[in-house]
């Protein structure tokens, strides 16, 4: 008996040994992250930087060369439609310029005059051979001349109404001549009384911008002041054409980055037709396109000129099967994921729909639970041994 008990003591303690050296020989499970296939709302978007803008922007441009007075308003200033914003003394005509004028208006004058002169003779010209071409038409008809002789009085009719359409077109140009030339004039002779013109402002709205305040000598054309219909604010924003194509009016907007708290609300209204060429920050070139967006949440403390993210919509859905994008990879040309199963990584090729940066429509291959190994690295086979962290 004791012989037998040693032998079981023994036996016992050669297979704990050996239970134990399997144990610790035994490779433990990899660890690795996971994360589950779940079911919900899925978007893809397009996110530009982008900036406001006032809808309706307006430059107010001198009338006349002259003395700018001062401009008492300020940028944030209301304006009402017709209050002056700008007064300008035109410049006092010289002498020398005057007599330049004085003789264009002479000369358009004088033009005129000939261009009437030719007129009334293209039409005394069309009437006779009207007359002849009626004569002649009688004749033909009597026998009397030849067919060849209508044609030529024919020929002839025509070529005369064609000059009095001429003589009538070169008279009516002669006339605009002569009254820009008396414009010109009339506008020197009211410089030289040194009047003051007044600058009005075309709408209701805000000043945004003053490019002369200060008192100085203009130019016609010069441009004095900017105005905005503040109530009209929308938001533009570049995209690349590639994406360009994806984007249509009434994709739904948010705007981020602005300073807020909240997202604001907005909708695509117009993908504009012409593209045009950016050099980006890394020195590429790249073809753009303007998309212009309304707001559809109030657009609280913006203003013009303001800097924002907009992430346009051009794909969503409520109810969509989808797992993380880092969890996929290339298997031959299909797409596959690790599953985690009963403790070990199983390889699955899957049918991939949308994607965007962090998820992708699941269309097969796994289903919704089943967790799924996340940046699975080359040491993962199918069948390996893991353990979700």
């Amino acid at each position: 008996m004791n012989r037998v008990r040693n032998n079981l003591t023994w036996l016992a303690a050669a297979l704990f040994v050996v239970t134990a050296a399997v144990l610790l020989l035994r490779p433990r499970p990899m660890a690795v992250d996971a994360s589950p296939v779940v079911s919900g709302p899925m978007a893809i978007s397009v996110g530009e930087e982008g900036e406001t803008r006032l809808h309706d922007h307006f430059v107010i441009s001198a009338p006349v060369a002259g003395r700018l007075l001062r401009i008492d308003l300020h940028p944030g200033d209301s304006v009402a439609t017709g209050q002056i914003v700008a007064r300008i003394v035109p410049a006092p005509i010289e002498p020398r310029e005057r007599a330049e004028l004085t003789a264009r208006l002479d000369a358009a004058q004088a033009a005129k005059r000939e261009a009437e002169a030719l007129a009334e003779r293209a039409q005394s010209d069309s009437a006779q051979a009207r007359r002849d071409l009626d004569r002649a038409e009688k004749l033909e008809a009597s026998g009397v001349i030849s067919s060849e002789a209508l044609e030529r009085a024919q020929t002839a009719e025509a070529a005369a109404a064609k000059a009095l359409e001429a003589a009538r077109h070169r008279f009516a140009a002669s006339t605009s001549e002569e009254a820009a030339a008396r414009a010109r004039l009339l506008d020197a002779g009211r410089g030289s009384r040194a009047t003051v013109v007044p600058v009005e402002s075309p709408l209701k709205g805000k000043v945004l911008r003053l490019l002369q305040q200060s008192e100085r000598v203009v130019t016609a054309g010069t441009p004095l002041l900017e105005l905005g219909y503040s109530p009209k604010l929308e938001v533009v924003t570049d995209v690349l054409s590639s994406e360009a194509v994806k984007v249509h009016a009434g994709d739904p907007v948010l705007l981020e980055g602005w300073g807020g708290e909240k997202s604001i609300r907005a909708r695509v209204r117009l993908v504009e037709p012409a593209g045009f060429t950016k050099i980006s920050a890394l020195g590429v070139e790249e073809q753009r396109v303007n998309v212009v967006i309304d707001f559809v949440d109030p657009p609280g403390a913006l203003g013009d000129g303001y800097r924002v993210e907009a992430r346009i919509v051009i794909w969503q859905a409520e109810n969509v099967v989808k797992l993380p994008t880092s969890a996929l990879f290339r298997h031959g040309q299909s797409w596959a994921v690790f599953a985690l199963q009963d403790g070990r990584a199983r390889l699955h090729e899957v049918k991939i729909g949308h994607r965007n940066a962090t998820e992708a429509e699941v269309l097969g291959g796994v289903a919704p639970g089943e967790q799924v190994i996340l940046h699975p690295t080359n040491e993962i086979r199918d069948g390996l041994r893991v353990a979700a962290r």
